[in-house]
C-alpha cells in the first residue's frame, strides 16, 4: 500500500507536467486544427533558458531560492512566449491559406530546426540543470514520502491551469479565442482580429511549455537539445487521450499518462515506461478517436 501511494504522488507530479505541455497542443489545435509538432522543442528551449538564467538570477538575489525560482520561471515563460510568437509569425502565418498538410510538414521542419539548431547553439552533450527547488520532504512517513519538488510541481501546475481557465472563460481575449475556435470567418465578421488571437494562443501555449520545462528540469536535471522529443510526444498522446481541443481533457489526459507511466515503471519495468504512452495513443485512436472529452464532429461532403 505504501508503494502504491508513493507511485500515485510521483504519477500526479509527472502528469501535471505533461498536462501543462498538452494544453499548448490542444489550444493550438482548437484554433488552427493542426498539430504543432515543434511544441516539444519550445519546451526544450525553455529548459536551456532556465539553465543559463538560473545561476545569474541566484547570484543577483543573494542565493535565495524562494526569490530566484519564481523569477526564473517567469523569465523562462517570457522567453518561450517570444519563441512561440516568432515561430507562428514567421513559419505558420504565411502558410495559413495553404492546405493543412503543408503547415503540418512545416511544423515538423521547425521541430528539426530547433533540435539541431539547439545542438549547434548549446552543444550536444547533456548539461546539469541548476537545483532551483531545495531538496527536502513535506511529508515523511513509513508509508509515503512527499518531496518538496513534487509539491512545488503540483501546486505550480494547478495554479497555472486555473489561471488559464480564468483567461479562457473570464476575459475578452478568452471569449475571442472560443469564438475563433468555432469559426474563423464568422469571428472575423464579428470584428475579432484573427491574427491577434492566434498569436496570443501561441504565446499562451508556449509560456505553459516554458513553465513545464522549469518543473521537468528541476526533477530530471539532465537536459539536452533532444530532450523535448519524448515529453512532447507523451503530452501529445495526453492531449489526444483527453480529446484534443478540450482544455479539461488535456489536463486529465496528462494526469492519466503520468500515473500510468509511473505505475508501469514501478510495478512492471522501467523499460516499458516510454512505450505505454504510445500504446494508450494507439488504443484511444482505435476505440474512441475523439478522446475522453472530445466530441464527434460530422463533416459535410
Amino acid at each position: 500500500m505504501s508503494e502504491f501511494l508513493q507511485q500515485v504522488v510521483n504519477g500526479i507530479s509527472l502528469g501535471s507536467i505533461y498536462a501543462l505541455i498538452a494544453l499548448g497542443y490542444t489550444m493550438i489545435y482548437g484554433i488552427l486544427r493542426f498539430i504543432n509538432f515543434a511544441h516539444g522543442d519550445v519546451f526544450m528551449v525553455g529548459a536551456f533558458i532556465g539553465y543559463y538564467l538560473a545561476p545569474r538570477v541566484l547570484a543577483l538575489t543573494g542565493g535565495s531560492f524562494a526569490i530566484a525560482a519564481p523569477i526564473v520561471v517567469v523569465l523562462t515563460m517570457l522567453g518561450c512566449s517570444l519563441l512561440g510568437f516568432t515561430v507562428e509569425k514567421l513559419a505558420y502565418r504565411p502558410l495559413r491559406p495553404r492546405p493543412k498538410l503543408t503547415v503540418l510538414i512545416t511544423a515538423i521542419g521547425v521541430s528539426f530546426f530547433l533540435e539541431y539548431g539547439g545542438q549547434l547553439a548549446f552543444g550536444p552533450d547533456p548539461k546539469l540543470y541548476p537545483a532551483m527547488i531545495p531538496s527536502g520532504s513535506i511529508i515523511d512517513t513509513q508509508s509515503v514520502v512527499v518531496g518538496t519538488d513534487s509539491v512545488v510541481v503540483i501546486i505550480t501546475a494547478f495554479v497555472l491551469m486555473m489561471l488559464l481557465r480564468f483567461i479562457v472563460y473570464n476575459t475578452r481575449m478568452g471569449t475571442a479565442m472560443r469564438a475563433v475556435s468555432f469559426d474563423h470567418r464568422v469571428a472575423s465578421l464579428m470584428g475579432i482580429n484573427i491574427d491577434t488571437v492566434i498569436s496570443f494562443v501561441f504565446v499562451l501555449g508556449s509560456s505553459l511549455a516554458g513553465a513545464a520545462a522549469f518543473l521537468y528540469a528541476s526533477i530530471y536535471p539532465s537536459i539536452t537539445p533532444l530532450m523535448g522529443i519524448f515529453p512532447g510526444l507523451k503530452a501529445f498522446a495526453a492531449a489526444v487521450l483527453g480529446g484534443i481541443g478540450n482544455l479539461a481533457g488535456a489536463a486529465v489526459g496528462g494526469l492519466i499518462i503520468g500515473l500510468t507511466e509511473t505505475f508501469v515503471a514501478g510495478y512492471i519495468s522501467s523499460s516499458f515506461r516510454d512505450a505505454i504512452a504510445f500504446s494508450i495513443l494507439i488504443l484511444i485512436l482505435l476505440v474512441k478517436p475523439s478522446g475522453i472529452f472530445g466530441r464527434h464532429e460530422r463533416e459535410k461532403v
